[in-house]
């Protein structure tokens, strides 16, 4: 039967939404459950399709995903509880119409074999991999020469693939750099540290000078406020912390002093998700330079760049190198910042060893799958632990009772394995209790890894702009990828313990 033609005013609300090249399916109609179109609240209404016929199934959309469902006989989604382990709570219907081939869009398929493909196959040069599939570590300090003049040229070269000193890196290092690149489109370069904190101080370094006014999320993460309460204090940095939900309500901070506007979206322990394109936007208006911690969604769920970020900061450490066993951080940076990136990273002598830079290139090339199995994970506890008399609440972006919902929808392609939870009606002796039983969730810091991690966190203490208030001691989660069904029996054994 011929299909549904849309009527030209839900096209134009689709394609305000940028939402119709961006499903498996050709969308004939749609609902809402709770919350509205990705984000935007709109009001529940019939969907008006009279020839049920006409719909293939209906699908739910999850952090970028299509999750398949079916369609009940009147043509409505009436009915409709639970889609693969995920409940109703704050899930967007969608009515659609498969293609010949169940497949998605050109512009679809072209977005997700770039990001895919590029995982796989870029920083693999012919030169820096002689034939074999990996880049070899290179291992090298000094790096010699056939003659003075080859020396003396050598100074005046400071790009990446030119051998100089070991500080400098080898294709090893380079090629790694050049696949962090290649995942934020219109990205000038990438610079590698030991560190998330190394990334992160050295990218504030670079860009403020004494005298500057910095203004940071109150969110972000605890040694990066640290960081900017020590060295750039006495440096003569004075930094000022905002709301996370503030949006573009952050103009009103700005002073002729404001240099930069720091960023992290979702906080790596309350999760709030920033309004990143209106606080870039203001920053634009003002000439301001924009960072971002962007290491829970990485440039697979959120591609910072093309929301118009200078620099991009990823701890490398966790998903990047996924196993657990690597110190590394990366700034990625625009043509703007890249020049003065480049140069204090080399001043102060931040590099990385070839080994390490091996095996967080390891550890990207299935950043995608783990990232998926993350994802999936992540939201079938966190919607089982939604439902459990001793939690209190669930901070997780894609849940809607987490600060910033709606603009993880809008904003990110996805969720990873991390978020905190509420317990209820306990005290700090039995949340101990409840965290020192777990079988599958290791204790410490960091997250990640393959493997899942439980956190005790107390997030009054790293507040100064906003006030923490819970009603009970917090857990931070990082779900790995072991069977959902493992670590949900183990957590419904640890809540019995309270």
């Amino acid at each position: 039967m011929k299909s549904r033609v849309i009527s030209e005013a839900a096209k134009k609300q689709l394609e305000r939404l940028r939402l119709d090249d961006r499903c498996c399916w050709h969308i004939i109609d749609y609902d809402v459950c709770k919350v509205g179109l990705r984000g935007h609240r709109t009001k529940r209404g019939e969907l008006g399709c009279r020839e049920p016929d006409e719909v293939k199934g209906f699908g739910v959309w999850v952090g970028g995903v299509i999750q398949h469902g079916g369609i009940g006989c009147d043509g409505k989604a009436a009915g409709f509880t639970k889609v693969r382990g995920l409940h109703d709570a704050a899930i967007q219907v969608w009515l659609y119409e498969s293609s010949p081939q169940n497949a998605a869009s050109k512009k679809e398929r072209a977005m997700t074999e770039k990001t895919a493909t590029a995982l796989v196959t870029a920083g693999r040069r012919k030169e820096w991999t002689q034939g074999i599939v990996n880049p070899p570590v290179w291992r090298a300090s000094t790096i010699l020469y056939d003659n003075v003049a080859d020396l003396e040229a050598g100074k005046h070269n400071n790009a990446d693939g030119k051998l100089f000193y070991g500080r400098r890196g080898t294709p090893t290092q380079w090629a790694l750099a050049e696949a962090l690149t290649a995942l934020e489109p219109g990205a000038s370069g990438t610079l590698l540290y030991p560190s998330g904190v190394s990334a992160l101080s050295t990218a504030l370094l670079s860009m403020l000078k004494p005298g500057d006014h910095l203004l940071m999320t109150d969110s972000a993460y605890d040694p990066t406020r640290i960081f900017c309460d020590g060295i750039l204090k006495t440096y003569g940095v004075t930094t000022q912390y905002y709301d996370p939900m503030l949006g573009a309500g952050i103009s009103a901070l700005i002073t002729p002093q404001t240099r930069a506007i720091f960023m992290e979206s979702p906080g790596s322990l309350t999760f709030e998700v920033q309004d990143v394109p209106a606080i870039v936007a203001v920053a634009q208006q003002h000439d301001l330079i924009t960072l971002i911690d962007n290491t829970w969604a990485t440039p697979l769920f959120l591609p910072t760049m093309r929301l118009g970020i200078d620099l991009s900061i990823v701890a490398c450490t966790k998903y990047v190198v996924g196993h657990s066993d690597v110190m590394m951080g990366a700034v990625t940076c625009n043509a703007r910042t890249h020049t003065a990136l480049r140069r204090t990273t080399q001043q102060l002598g931040a590099c990385v060893s070839a080994d390490d830079a091996y095996l967080a290139l390891r550890g990207l090339r299935t950043l995608d799958v783990r990232l998926q199995r993350h994802h999936a994970n992540g939201l079938t506890v966190a919607h089982w632990l939604a439902k459990q008399p001793q939690v209190a609440r669930v901070l997780h972006p894609a849940l809607p009772d987490c600060p910033g919902h709606e603009i993880w929808g809008r904003d990110f392609a996805g969720a990873s394995g991390l978020f905190t939870i509420v317990l209820a009606n306990c005290d700090k002796a039995a949340r101990a209790r409840f965290i020192d039983g777990l079988v599958h969730f290791g204790i410490g810091y960091s997250w990640g890894g393959y493997e899942s991690l439980a956190l005790p966190i107390d997030p009054e203490h790293v507040r100064t702009a906003t006030t923490w208030r819970a009603q009970g001691p917090a857990v931070r989660l990082h779900i790995g990828l072991e069977d959902p069904e493992d670590l949900i029996a183990d957590l419904a054994a640890g809540l019995s313990r309270l």
